[in-house]
C-alpha cells in the first residue's frame, strides 16, 4: 500500500454515516446557493458603491485583520458580481454532486473557496449583514471542507464537531430565552411572537389565533427541544439520531410559523451529522465508500478539532456566562460562534410606512401614496408571504428600525434619498414603486401599529392586519433639502 494512504481507522472513518453526510454536503450546498443569489440581487442597492451602508467606505475605515475580505484590495459592484457568481457556479456544483464525485483535493478545494468567498461578503456586509445565520452558514461551511469526497468515509471527528454546532446554536437559544424576557418562563411568549416577529407568513395569522393553552404547551416543547434534547446529540444511538429528529421536527414546526430566513434550513441539514444511515435509508439510497484515507488528511481533520476545541473556550463560557451574548463571533473568520435568537419578545407590532406625493406644496388634502415592500407588512389586506429560506435584507431591517428613533439607524435616511431620486436598484428592492414615471417632490415616514384581524374582522373585511397611526417617524422631507443638509 502506498505510504501516503492509511487504512482508515476505526477512531477516525465513520462509514455508517455516509447517507449523513450526502444531507449535509447536499443541504448546505444548498443554503450556500440561497446566499449568494441573495447577494446578487441585493448587495448592490444596500452595500454597492452607491448602496446604503457603501462597502468602500467601510473598508477605508476598518482594517482587513478586523474584517478579512477580498473587496479590502479593491471593490467594485462588478467585482461583486464576479465574487458572487463564483459561488453562485460554486454551490450548484456541490448542490449536483459533481464536486464530490472528484478527488478529495479538489472537493476540499471547492468548500473552501465557498467560505472565502462569503466570508469576504459577509465581512463587510455591515447592518445588513449581521445576522446570526450568516455566521452559522460560515461556521458549517468551513467544517464542510474536511467531510471528505464521495471516495471516503466521513471522518467522526468532523461528524462531532457539527454535533457541537447544533448543541450550540439549540442550547444557546434555550438559554438566551430562559436569561432574558420573563414571558418564556411563564410561558406566555407565543401569546405575542407569531404576530410581532419579523416577518409573519401566512401560517402566522393562524398560529397566533391557537388556544392560549396550546401557545404555552409550545413553549414547553420548545424549552424540551432546546435545553433537554441537544444533550442527546452526544450520547449513543439510537438516542442522538432520537435526539436530531426532534430537533429537525421543531425547526420545521418553526420554518411553518414565520420567515427567518435560512435559519432553520440550515439547523435542520447540520442536525443529519447524527443521523446513521439506519435512520435515513428509508429515503435516501445507500452508497459505498472505499477505505483508503490519505495520511495528510488525516492530519488535517485532527489540526481541524484541535482548533475547534481551543476556539470553543469563549463560546462554552458565553452559554455559562449570565451575561449571555447571541450571535456573536469572536473571531474575525467567523469560527466557534455563539448563537441565539428571541431573547426578548416585543408585546406589539410598530411598521413603519414610507409614503410619497408628487405635489409641489403640502396641505391636509395632500394624496400620499404607499411604498409596498416584498415581505414586511404594509398593505393590511394583503397575505403576509412565505419567503424563507430566501432572505429579504431591507425588510427584516425595517422591523428593527421600527423599535428605534431614526437617528440610530442612519441608513433609513439614504434609502429615503434613494427613494426620492427614484433609484431603479433600490426600488427593485420593493414590490410597488407608487412613482414609476418620475420621482415623488416629498418623501415622508409614518408609524403605525399592527396587530392581526381577529377570525370575525378578516370574515368581514378580507384583512389580515388591522393598523392605527402611531405618529411621524420622519417628516416630509424633498431631496433638494437632504442635499442642503
Amino acid at each position: 500500500m502506498n505510504s501516503a494512504v492509511l487504512a482508515t481507522a476505526d477512531w477516525f472513518g465513520a462509514p455508517d454515516y455516509v447517507l449523513a453526510r450526502l444531507v449535509l454536503q447536499r443541504g448546505l450546498g444548498l443554503v450556500y446557493l440561497i446566499a449568494f443569489l441573495v447577494t446578487v440581487c441585493q448587495f448592490r442597492p444596500l452595500l454597492g458603491e452607491r448602496g446604503l451602508e457603501p462597502v468602500p467606505r467601510f473598508v477605508s475605515a476598518v482594517p482587513f485583520r478586523r474584517a478579512p475580505s477580498l473587496f479590502h484590495l479593491r471593490y467594485s459592484d462588478r467585482l461583486l458580481v464576479v465574487v458572487a457568481g463564483a459561488g453562485i457556479l460554486g454551490s450548484a456544483a456541490v448542490l449536483t454532486g459533481l464536486v464530490q464525485r472528484g478527488p478529495l483535493w479538489l472537493c476540499m478545494l471547492v468548500w473552501l473557496l465557498l467560505w472565502m468567498l462569503y466570508l469576504s461578503i459577509v465581512n463587510v456586509g455591515q447592518t445588513f449583514y449581521g445576522f446570526g445565520w450568516e455566521t452559522l452558514l460560515l461556521e458549517a461551511g468551513f467544517l464542510a471542507t474536511f467531510l471528505g469526497s464521495d471516495h471516503q468515509s466521513p471522518p467522526l471527528l468532523v461528524l462531532w464537531l457539527f454535533r457541537w454546532l447544533v448543541f450550540r446554536v439549540e442550547f444557546g437559544a434555550g438559554l438566551i430565552k430562559l436569561r432574558g424576557d420573563r414571558c418564556w418562563r411563564d410561558l406566555t411568549c407565543l401569546y405575542y411572537h407569531h404576530e410581532t416577529q419579523p416577518l409573519p407568513n401566512w401560517f402566522s395569522w393562524h398560529f397566533h389565533h391557537l388556544p392560549k393553552v396550546l401557545h404555552r404547551v409550545e413553549v414547553l416543547a420548545n424549552h424540551f427541544a432546546q435545553l433537554v434534547v441537544p444533550f442527546g446529540l452526544f450520547a449513543p444511538q439510537p438516542i442522538a439520531g432520537s435526539a436530531a429528529l426532534v430537533i429537525i421536527v421543531t425547526q420545521c414546526w418553526l420554518l411553518l410559523s414565520g420567515n427567518f430566513a435560512w435559519l432553520n434550513t440550515i439547523t435542520i441539514v447540520i442536525a443529519a451529522a447524527a443521523l446513521p444511515n439506519g435512520f435515513l435509508e428509508p429515503l435516501l439510497p445507500t452508497r459505498a465508500t472505499s477505505t483508503g484515507t490519505p495520511g495528510w488528511w488525516v492530519g488535517a481533520v485532527v489540526v481541524l478539532f484541535a482548533l475547534v476545541v481551543v476556539l470553543s473556550y469563549r463560546p462554552a463560557r458565553n452559554l455559562l456566562s449570565r451575561r449571555q451574548l447571541m450571535n456573536t463571533s469572536f473571531n474575525s473568520l467567523r469560527l466557534v460562534n455563539s448563537y441565539g435568537a428571541f431573547g426578548h419578545i416585543t408585546k406589539s407590532r410598530n411598521e413603519l410606512i414610507i409614503e410619497g406625493t408628487d405635489e409641489e406644496h403640502i396641505t391636509s388634502a395632500t394624496e400620499w401614496r404607499a411604498y409596498e415592500f416584498k415581505a414586511k407588512p404594509g398593505d393590511p389586506k394583503r397575505r403576509p408571504p412565505q419567503i424563507a429560506p430566501y432572505h429579504l435584507r431591507l425588510d427584516w431591517l425595517m422591523w428593527f428600525a421600527a423599535m428605534s428613533p431614526p437617528y440610530a439607524h442612519p441608513w433609513i435616511g439614504q434609502l429615503v434619498v434613494r427613494l426620492l431620486e427614484n433609484d431603479g436598484s433600490t426600488t427593485q428592492l420593493l414590490r410597488h414603486n407608487p412613482f414609476p414615471q418620475s420621482p415623488p417632490a416629498y418623501i415622508r415616514v409614518q408609524t403605525y401599529r399592527y396587530r392581526f384581524t381577529t377570525r370575525d374582522e378578516r370574515s368581514q373585511t378580507g384583512r389580515w392586519w388591522s393598523r392605527s397611526l402611531v405618529g411621524s417617524y420622519l417628516p416630509p422631507v424633498a431631496l433638494s433639502a437632504l442635499r442642503d443638509a
